[in-house]
């Protein structure tokens, strides 16, 4: 990024990029396309003209596509094909995108085009870039992709606002498109050959979805542990488990990370148990984090990976290659195949999965007295029959773990054949991000509940050391953050509201920022 530009060549685009497009206002950052890669395009153009003046037969060039691949085409019917692929294929159903994963979309599909190998003019690929600039947001329905020959159906609806068809967001209105590109004095583009092919045969929504829900993964893997550190506090529990020369004997370097992380979470704390005979070790709910949420960032740093190659991937199909001779090469293959994305959007659910598991454990440790050796209150009411106090807190927290543990089913060992048996193995890449979505979702909940309950038991350790006892480096400022806009709960009361705010601080990375900006002091 260089400003306020993201300047697409389709090999440099990164996840910090996607997600400032993503999440920023139209046209900050501005999206703009680099002269190396404007080159490139017009190129492989010319090159799907070359083919067509050969008269050279090119899958879904001039032929029809999937189980209708040996069908030819006339080359007056060339275009129309092209507008059919959008038409026929925008069958999506469900709630649409919002609109931060649909710039996502736009964004990817738009470098992957910029790359040069897939056929489209320059003036269709910077159409989709104005689109993006200008705010005019396509309304993707979000279910029908099966995640192999690429996110066909909703790469469809995002597509044909390019032709005037479909409905957009634009300026908080929902418009036909047509009505919109007429507002903007743009015409409605009319699809040359291959142009309705490369838009909608590619991956640019699970990467989409990867990228985003990789993005906030790692920031409630930081939330995590300082949630997991909070309750050791309030749980009067041991750092000893986090002792780098325990780590460095079995050397999974994220959990050795994570570990550090922990202790420089807690050092300076006043609440935690120094050497104790009588009680050497805790529940592995505390001593066990960094293998735990080690193992998580380790499922996050492969996530990353994958995305951070698929960004600057080309994925659809066929692909156009121009020699320095200038000859022309058409390959057929199956880039646009999610695999590699699925299992990622999997492996990522399941393991962010972990962390909600191991935190609503946590929070029963917190609840329950006998679990916690009474030094904490039956669940955290010094009432309790009159008062249930954070009782059905642990409830919700259990329901939701419970909802992700059947999400965590991998969608990528399923398949479905398609297209009469012809696209007969798909990765159904889109499905695992949408699970993805929802079990982040909840494991933000869930650490929100941990964290309103954490708390609360360090209010009443404070009882006990007196106001002055010191917190952690890192656990203190959230704690001093949650308590500017949650109060303790000294007897029952509508907890709603405070649950509301606490799942807003933590999605909005105010917890995570809170704990981590003191590490450097």
């Amino acid at each position: 990024m260089q400003g306020n530009e993201v300047i697409l060549d389709g090999e440099s685009l990164t996840l910090e990029q996607v997600v400032a497009v993503a999440y920023g206002k139209p046209g900050s950052p501005e999206v703009s396309l680099a002269p190396a890669a404007r080159v490139r395009v017009a190129r492989a153009a010319q090159a799907v003209q070359t083919l067509l003046e050969q008269g050279v037969i090119a899958y879904g060039i001039t032929t029809g596509f999937g189980a209708f691949k040996d069908r030819v085409i006339a080359l007056d019917q060339v275009s129309r094909l092209q507008h059919n692929i959008l038409v026929s294929h925008a069958v999506g159903v469900g709630p649409v995108f919002d609109i931060p994963t649909t710039r996502a979309i736009m964004l990817i599909r738009a470098n992957t085009l910029a790359r040069g190998h897939s056929g489209v003019r320059l003036q269709t690929l910077e159409r989709l870039i104005d689109m993006l600039n200008h705010g005019l947001h396509p309304r993707i329905p979000c279910k029908g992709s099966l995640g192999a020959s690429g996110d066909l159906a909703p790469l469809a609806h995002m597509a044909l606002p390019l032709i005037g068809l479909g409905e957009v967001e634009w300026q908080g209105e929902i418009l036909p498109a047509a009505t919109a590109l007429a507002r903007l004095h743009w015409p409605p583009l009319e699809l040359a050959a291959k142009e309705g092919l490369a838009l909608t045969n590619g991956t640019a929504v699970m990467c989409a979805l990867g990228v985003l829900e990789t993005s906030r993964a790692e920031l409630l893997s930081a939330t995590a542990d300082i949630a997991g550190c909070l309750s050791l506090e309030a749980l009067h529990g041991t750092p000893a488990a986090f002792d780098a020369r325990l780590h460095a004997l079995r050397p999974f370097p994220r959990q050795i990370e994570c570990a550090a992380h922990l202790r420089r979470l807690l050092a300076g704390s006043e609440f935690v148990r120094n050497n104790d005979p009588r009680h050497v070790q805790d529940a592995y709910t505390l001593r066990c984090i960094p293998q735990v949420h080690g193992a998580v960032r380790d499922a996050i740093a492969y996530a990353r990976w994958v995305f951070d190659i698929e960004l600057n991937a080309v994925t659809d199909n066929p692909l156009i290659f121009v020699d320095d001779t200038g000859n022309v090469e058409i390959i057929s293959g199956g880039n646009f195949h999610g695999e590699p994305l699925a299992i990622a959007l999997d492996y990522l659910g399941l393991a962010v999965a972990e962390l909600g598991n191991i935190a609503e454990r946590r929070l029963m440790r917190l609840t329950d007295e006998a679990s916690n050796t009474h030094v904490l209150p039956a669940f955290l009411t010094r009432a309790g029959g009159l008062n249930s106090g954070f009782m059905i807190v642990q409830y919700t927290a259990a329901a939701l773990v419970t909802e992700n543990k059947v999400l965590a089913h991998p969608a990528s060992v399923d398949s479905i054949p398609t297209s009469a048996n012809v696209e007969d193995h798909v990765s159904m890449g889109v499905t695992a991000g949408l699970k993805l979505r929802t079990i982040l979702d909840n494991v933000s909940q869930i650490l929100a509940l941990e964290l309103f309950a954490a708390a609360q038991g360090i209010d009443f350790r404070r009882q006990e050391l007196g106001s002055n006892a010191r917190l952690g480096r890192g656990t203190a400022p959230v704690y001093n953050l949650i308590r500017q806009h949650v109060p303790f709960v000294a007897e029952d009361t509508f907890l709603h509201p405070y649950i509301t705010t606490m799942c807003e601080l933590v999605a909005q990375g105010k917890i995570a920022a809170a704990g981590t900006g003191n590490e450097a002091e």
